[in-house]
């Protein structure tokens, strides 16, 4: 391939395609698990009703639901993915060498909201929200959403019915019902035979068929014990994805960047700007599955 600023162009265009093409294939289940909110500030702070207002009959004024006093702030983050391209592989038309590489930008760019989750999700039990406790606490005001057990069906149980009973601070029930199992690739037997088995280990019927959708996220490999029960199915979720900048795709291409003279390298890359917290712990129980 001649190389000259046409040719060049040419190739970071197909380049480009390349990657939202790829990127628009992979899917990942960030928005079943996260609020995605569009954050236009460095950071935003999230300031949750210290009890869900219910109706009443109305006698008398208004009863006015404050916020609470506690917030939690979620300060945004530049991210950014690069790789470099010989020159020689675009003078040769290598360029089926470098495709490869474009596409594994897009995987990265997809699984980068997933990341975010899941290091919210394993770091849960270290990490505060909003109440100042860990998000996974025993000591949340209206009850505890942590345990050490490992996954059966009686622990299964034993968190289904802890988050089923949360209270808000009036002690008035949440009618949380959970809705979704995660576990890692090592808890897959387990998870299933928990939710989808006709029967139990001892030949009754099994109560827990179809309690729960399981969700298995290959990410959890590293946590081969954690497993948590979620409830997604409220507007809130237990965890907020706030986005400034979406992903894009950038390249530092000219002939006369410092970097194509001195090196021989063209650059391109990804970048955006975002980043996760916590939600409602209420919707979310965790367990590190050591005990």
């Amino acid at each position: 391939m001649l190389l000259n600023a046409q040719n060049l162009k040419a190739a970071a265009r197909g380049f480009r395609a390349l990657f939202f093409e790829s990127l628009e294939g992979v899917k990942t289940p960030y928005e079943l698990l996260a609020m995605v909110v569009n954050s236009t500030s460095p950071e935003e702070t999230y300031n949750w009703l210290a009890s869900l207002p219910r109706m009443r009959e109305w006698v008398g004024d208004r009863v006015i639901h404050a916020l609470a006093a506690h917030g939690f702030t979620i300060k945004n983050k530049d991210w950014e993915a690069t790789i470099e391209v010989d020159r020689n592989e675009i003078i040769f038309d290598k360029l089926n060498l470098v495709r490869p590489r474009i596409q594994m930008l897009a995987r990265a760019a997809a699984e980068h909201y997933m990341d975010l989750i899941i290091d919210l999700l394993v770091n849960g039990f270290n990490q505060t929200c909003y109440d100042g406790q860990y998000f996974f606490d025993e000591d949340h005001i209206g009850g505890s959403n942590r345990t050490s057990a490992p996954l059966s069906a009686t622990s299964y149980n034993a968190a289904y019915a802890a988050m089923m009973s949360l209270t808000d601070e009036n002690g008035k029930p949440l009618n949380i019902t959970p809705t979704h199992l995660v576990f890692g690739p090592a808890l897959r037997a387990t998870a299933l035979e928990i939710l989808t088995a006709e029967r139990d280990q001892y030949g009754a019927t099994n109560i827990n068929r179809g309690s729960a959708e399981p969700l298995l996220l290959p990410q959890l490999a590293a946590h081969p014990t954690m497993w948590f029960l979620l409830d997604l199915s409220k507007p809130i979720k237990p965890f907020i994805l706030q986005i400034v900048k979406q992903v894009d795709f950038v390249g530092f291409e000219s002939l006369t960047d410092e970097v194509v003279f001195m090196k021989k390298k063209f650059l391109y890359g990804i970048d955006s700007i975002d980043n996760a917290g916590y939600g409602l712990w209420q919707l979310a129980y965790g367990s590190t599955g050591t005990a």
